[in-house]
């Protein structure tokens, strides 16, 4: 079976508000994109369903599920449920498809699960929400789309599972949902010092985690450091069923919200590298703030994911889908013209510092020898 894209139309009409930094549209351009480079034949796209209370159940609080519908249904929240569930604070709106929007996201994402049962690779741009909690909204994060769709796949008998997340935040959400379950490795490559601040190199849950802290200006060299000294050794010594590839778009040095410094091609580089041992694949999507650097990005991964080569030159058609973004952030005024007419980045290269050389030496050290132990 060929790759798989699920996503909806929900995300195109549908925003935090004007002056969040979710007001950008992202799975929607995506979309547009991949159609335009003629990349997305109609047999290789599933529209998301919308999880229902129960299917959120399986990981979230009904009572939290029943606020969110509620603060949909109203376009309020009471001062109750704002304090307990933190929905209308701390970034977390309230907007037209509170509910909805991140719940299309859930049903997708354990969609995703479903297909991959006997194996395969499925897309879910609108994935990644990695903050989530079982009760409270977090980091944007209203429903752990993640966490729902690792459960899935351990509720259809898997139990070897890595979820690895490469966003320039800490995966702090489903790392403490599976705290302490042997069956779900979890490793976060992340800028260090940024919220959630955890996270650190020591930090390895119920022994179930490593994460891998980088400095600012992480670039494409310290990456690929990182995949080759970490991620894949990971990966062949766990020898997992199935593999959660979180791909938020936050890390690229275009980013408003973080510090890194990579390119789009990292990204790609350890989804080709991680679709190749992976028996089973979703990749996620997830953070990222700039229209043009998450569509790029996230489009050049399902690219990956087919195999395809990038285009030295996006058709004209691709390069219209770009060229009709609006950002209205002080990156959005004045654009480089190979955000509108390119897929692939120039590198960026540099040197690879000591710090990630820790970190990633700290990420292997003391792994189970068998897939079925624990660190």
């Amino acid at each position: 079976m060929p790759p798989l894209l699920i996503g909806s139309e929900i995300y195109r009409r549908s925003s935090y508000g004007p002056k969040h930094p979710l007001a950008i549209p992202r799975v929607s351009t995506t979309l547009d994109l991949v159609r335009a480079l003629g990349w997305l034949p109609a047999a290789q796209y599933r529209d998301s369903p919308m999880a229902s209370p129960e299917d959120l159940a399986r990981f979230h609080d009904p009572d939290y599920v029943a606020a969110l519908r509620r603060a949909e249904a109203t376009q309020s929240v009471s001062p109750e449920d704002r304090a307990r569930f933190r929905i209308g604070a701390d970034g977390n709106p309230i907007y037209r498809e509170v509910f909805s929007r991140p719940a299309t996201g859930a049903g997708g994402t354990m969609l995703a699960a479903r297909l991959t049962r006997e194996g395969g690779i499925v897309h879910v741009p609108g994935g990644g929400t990695h903050h989530g909690r079982r009760d409270r909204a977090s980091g944007f994060c209203y429903l752990n789309d993640a966490v729902l769709g690792l459960m899935a796949w351990l509720d259809l008998g898997l139990t070897n599972i890595l979820y690895l997340d490469i966003d320039a935040h800490h995966g702090d959400g489903v790392q403490d949902a599976f705290h302490d379950d042997p069956r779900v490795f979890t490793l976060s490559v992340h800028e260090e010092g940024r919220w959630p601040f955890t996270g650190g190199v020591e930090d390895r849950a119920g022994g179930h985690a490593r994460n891998i802290p980088v400095p600012a200006g992480f670039n494409d060299s310290e990456m690929l450091w990182v995949l080759h000294e970490a991620i894949l050794p990971v990966i062949r010594r766990l020898r997992p069923e199935a593999i959660m590839l979180q791909c938020g778009a936050d890390a690229l040095e275009e980013d408003p919200l973080a510090r890194l410094s990579l390119s789009n091609n990292a990204h790609r580089a350890v989804a080709a590298a991680v679709v190749r041992l992976a028996p089973r694949l979703i990749v996620l999507g997830g953070g990222g703030y700039n229209p043009w650097s998450v569509a790029r990005c996230w489009a050049g991964v399902w690219g990956v994911l087919n195999g395809l080569t990038m285009p030295e030159r996006l058709p004209p058609a691709a390069e219209a889908v770009l060229r009709g973004l609006e950002f209205r952030r002080a990156a959005g005024r004045n654009p480089p013209e190979h955000w509108f007419t390119t897929l692939a980045d120039a590198s960026r290269p540099g040197v690879v510092r000591a710090a990630v050389r820790r970190a990633a030496a700290a990420a292997v050290a003391d792994l189970p020898a068998d897939p079925a132990a624990v660190a």
